[in-house]
């Protein structure tokens, strides 16, 4: 994690992981970026972390609500379903595509599994509804 020893990494996941779960994303980037320089081994992992949040600020759930609401805190609905739509024909074919690619493939077999791509190539309108 680039801090200075064990009980330093501990001690900082330890205040950073709270943070996360509850979803003060803002406070757990502010608890990092306040980390004394003399604790820290490598300052680009640190600040790694810190832009990968902040570039994810809005994607990261607050895990605390979702559990007291009786929802999913986890991504393997969403792993199985990218295995589904894209990994199992690139791995089965040893396919290997840029991101772009791959997200096209996952766009467009997303709309037929769906049964939705006559509405999108007709309207440019995809309905959305929530899962059972």
């Amino acid at each position: 994690m680039g801090m200075k020893g064990r009980k330093l990494r501990n001690e900082t996941l330890r205040a950073v992981m709270p943070l996360l779960w509850h979803g003060l994303t803002n406070k757990a980037i502010s608890y990092l970026e306040n980390i004394p320089a003399s604790e820290i081994k490598d300052d680009n992992h640190i600040q790694k972390l810190i832009d990968y949040l902040g570039r994810n600020i809005s994607s990261i759930p607050n895990y605390d609500m979702r559990k007291r609401l009786n929802l999913r805190n986890s991504s393997n609905v969403g792993e199985k379903m990218n295995d589904l739509v894209v990994s199992n024909r690139q791995k089965k074919n040893g396919m290997s595509w840029a991101k772009k690619g791959s997200l096209n493939l996952a766009i467009i077999t997303t709309l037929k599994i769906n049964d939705e791509y006559h509405n999108w190539f007709r309207n440019k309108e995809v309905k959305f509804s929530l899962a059972a």
